[in-house]
Formats: C-alpha cells, sequence, structure tokens
C-alpha cells in the first residue's frame, strides 16, 4: 500500500484526550499512522491537501441497530411500548436474510458517509444464521469498522415455544462466528454479544449469557432501563461472579441509581447514551450527569434510527446540551446563579465519540487518536464551507458547528472510502434500490403506509 500524506490541516489528535488543533501533517503508511508532524512529502506520497480543514479521527457510533436502516421515519413519533410491539414482535419477523444484509450495507455506508469510521452495530434480528451471515456480510462489504453484537430476537413466542427471556445465546453459533466469520480480532469486523441481560431475559439466562461473554473474551452488551428488570438485583450477582469487567456495556440506564452505576463503573463495565431516542422513547433523562459524577467511561451512540438521526455530529450536540441545560438548572436553584461556564466542554464532548468509544469497544490501541501506530482511521472535515467558516476554534467548530454534509475525505484502516465529498463504493444507486424494495415490502406486509 503506497503512502498518504495529509497535508496542511489542522489536527485534532484526541492523544491522551488532548485536541491542540494545531497545523500537522499525517502519514500513513501501509494502513497505519506512521508519524505526525512537520513532514515533507516524498515522491512516493499520495498527497491529500488538508489546507483550511480539519482533520480528526473517524467517529464512533457506540450503539445503532443497523438491520433497521431500511425502516427510518417509522418510529418518529413512538415510545418504548409500541416500538417493542411494532418493530420485534412485528416488522422484524418479515425480515429474510438479504434484507439484512442490505440493510447493514447502506447502513455502514451512510456511516462512513457521515464520518463515522466505526460502529458497534446492536444486530438483535439473526434468528438463523443466514440471517448472521448476511449481517456480517453487509458490514464487510461497506469497508467500516464494525463491532458485530450477536443478540437475540424478540418475537411474540409461538404456541409451545419459551419466551425469548427464558432463551440463552446459542453457543454453537457463537462457537460457530469465533472459528469461522469473525475469528480474527484483528479484522475490521469483530465479534461481541448483545445480550438481553437482567432487563429482558430470567437470571440463569443472564448468567448463562455472561459466562459466554467471558469464556470468549468478548466484549458485550446489555439494553437497561424502559420498564422493571425481569431479573433485579442481577447486576449486584454477576458483580460478585466476576462476570461484569472493562469488556462489560451497559446501555440507558436512565433509571439505575447512583450506587448500581457506581458498583458498575467499579467492576469497570462502560456506559453509553443514547439521548434522543431514550428521551423520545420515554426512558427518563439521560443518564450523563450521574456518569460523570462517578468517572465512568461514558459513549454515546445513535441506537434507533427509523425514530432518530444516525449522525453522531447531532448526537453529540444533543446529549451534550441536554445535561449542561440540567446542570444549569440545578446551579440555579442551589445558588440563584448561573455557573461561569458550562459544565461539559466541547473537548470532553468529542471524546465520547471518539477515544473514549474506542476504550469501550477495546479497541484503543487502534483507533479513536491520531498518533503513530495507530490504525489510519480518519476524516477530514472541510472548514471553508460557510456552516464553519471562520474557524476561531477547531473542536468547538467540530461539536458546536459540523454536520456530515461537511465531511469531505473518510479513511478507514488506510484506504480512502470517501473523496471530495462522495463516497467511492460502486453502484450506490444499485444498492439502494434494492433497499427500498426490501423495506417497501416489509413495511407492506405490516400494514403500513409509505
Amino acid at each position: 500500500m503506497k503512502k498518504i500524506l495529509i497535508q496542511g490541516g489542522t489536527v485534532i489528535s484526541m492523544e491522551q484526550g488532548q485536541s491542540d488543533g494545531s497545523i500537522k501533517n499525517v502519514l500513513i503508511e501501509n494502513g497505519q499512522i506512521s508519524d505526525v508532524g512537520d513532514i515533507a512529502p516524498s515522491k512516493h506520497s499520495e498527497v491529500i491537501d488538508a489546507t483550511g480543514c480539519i482533520v480528526l479521527p473517524g467517529l464512533i457510533d457506540s450503539h445503532v441497530h443497523t438491520w433497521q436502516t431500511g425502516l427510518r421515519g417509522i418510529a418518529g413519533d413512538w415510545t418504548v411500548p409500541q416500538y417493542m410491539r411494532a418493530m420485534h414482535g412485528g416488522l422484524a419477523t418479515h425480515f429474510q436474510p438479504e434484507d439484512i444484509y442490505i440493510a447493514n450495507l447502506i447502513g455502514a455506508l451512510s456511516k462512513l458517509d457521515a464520518g463515522i469510521t466505526t460502529l458497534v452495530d446492536w444486530c438483535h434480528n439473526n434468528p438463523t444464521p443466514d440471517h448472521t451471515n448476511c449481517a456480517i456480510e453487509g458490514l464487510v462489504e461497506s469497508g467500516a469498522r464494525a463491532l458485530f453484537l450477536h443478540g437475540s430476537p424478540k418475537p411474540d413466542p409461538k404456541p409451545g415455544q419459551k419466551h425469548y427471556s427464558e432463551v440463552p445465546m446459542p453457543y454453537g453459533e457463537i462457537e460457530r462466528l469465533r472459528k469461522g466469520l469473525l475469528a480474527s480480532d484483528d479484522a475490521l469486523v469483530t465479534l461481541g454479544l448483545a445480550v438481553l441481560g437482567p432487563q429482558y431475559s430470567i437470571y440463569d439466562v443472564c448468567e448463562q449469557d455472561y459466562r459466554l461473554a467471558k469464556d470468549y473474551q468478548l466484549v458485550v452488551s446489555a439494553h437497561t432501563g424502559g420498564g422493571p428488570m425481569l431479573a433485579p438485583g442481577a447486576f449486584e450477582k454477576l458483580i460478585e461472579l466476576n462476570l461484569i469487567d472493562e469488556r462489560s456495556n451497559i446501555v440507558h440506564a436512565n433509571n439505575f441509581d447512583d450506587q448500581l452505576v457506581k458498583s458498575l463503573v467499579d467492576a469497570g463495565a462502560s456506559f453509553t447514551v443514547t439521548a434522543d431516542v431514550e428521551m423520545q422513547m420515554g426512558f427518563g433523562d439521560p443518564l450523563t450527569g450521574c456518569l460523570r459524577r462517578l468517572g465512568a467511561l461514558m459513549t454515546i451512540g445513535s441506537d434507533v434510527e427509523p425514530a432518530t438521526s444516525g449522525d453522531m455530529f447531532s448526537a453529540m450536540r444533543l446529549t451534550m446540551n441536554v445535561q449542561r441545560n440540567i446542570d444549569n438548572l440545578n446551579a440555579l436553584s442551589r445558588n440563584g446563579s448561573l455557573p461561569e461556564t458550562s459544565s461539559i466542554s466541547c473537548s470532553e464532548a468529542l471524546q465520547w465519540i471518539t477515544i473514549n468509544a474506542a476504550r469501550m469497544i477495546k479497541k484503543e490501541n487502534v483507533t479513536g487518536t491520531i498518533e503513530p501506530g495507530k490504525k489510519a482511521d480518519i476524516i477530514i472535515i472541510r472548514g471553508e464551507d460557510l456552516n464553519l467558516f471562520p474557524i476561531n476554534n477547531a473542536v468547538n467548530a467540530v461539536v458546536r458547528y459540523a454536520n456530515p454534509g461537511n465531511v469531505d475525505t473518510v479513511i478507514v484502516d488506510g484506504k480512502v472510502v470517501k473523496r471530495n465529498g462522495k463516497l467511492l463504493f460502486k453502484d450506490i444507486s444499485v444498492k439502494k434500490e434494492i433497499l427500498l424494495e426490501s423495506s417497501q415490502r416489509i413495511l407492506s406486509d405490516m400494514g403500513f403506509q409509505t
């Protein structure tokens, strides 16, 4: 692979949480960042002129159900009960393996287009190995970096079937993936588990699933919140059994008290906030403030694309400002005046979708910062665009003003996948037609009007 030199851009490295915003060059060799600084181009280098641009690590979406890409827009008014009935009890059951493939492909491509180089695909509609294989195929074909979290479907049980809450993760299927399609932890697409957890399963299933994750040393993520837990006290038991550690991720958790959060944080768990969906669907205030007080490793995700935007610029701004507002009002109530500055800095918010997210998926040595030795997952944002210009503070510009339309160049694993504002993937229009046909058939089968 030839060398690529990104020249003259304002680099936000996020190295050690820092965001210096100085003009530097970035040299990429064999898919890795080999040097950052004042580097002269050579005749063997492809030069990307980043003058007037902001260069930063590829963004990471820490929680998204990519299989739902073709259903965008249908859940804009839903709360949790309607989502569970319509999505898991209905729409999900009409997906064929090829529907999962095309949704994951277009979903991952849309992430790349928005500057998201890594997605955590919380795939909980894989009732057969063929569905799972097609989900993985779509991610691999996109060229994105992804953590594929194998989940559990939630259909209404048929006569004689167990309720999904009583069905553990299929051990043989995880073994098949770990020895086959997703055997390598160094590949662009790797394996984790999206378990039912204490919210949606009985305790015995919960413990079995966490032991499975431990056996294979996999990142394990669980949905929580949106109602009472099916297995209350389960997290405390899992902590006692040393089944909660730095590979454990908790999503939502809006109704957790400080003591439970502290116990999970002390055990090493990370937390993912999806503020937009949480506030729409009735989860309650996002847990951001509690997580910050207790020093938790916090990330954010887009979650349910049928209900909300999938871009991380929007998710970052919303999550930050919701908590800023809560903190401002609390200060006003306590002291009769507002604080001198906001409780959350733009730099901290940017960490949620870069280095924090890389740590959550155990890829902090691979991505999340721009520094020598890391894989070259890099995006370039046009600073000359009218909504950003003039750039007086690069970090604030990205966090407060940027949108997917400003993303000029996207590089994943040293490969340029978007250039001059255009994805380089061939036949996108053909793939879009396939997604549209899939979407219309599934919605028609459920009686939805489009």
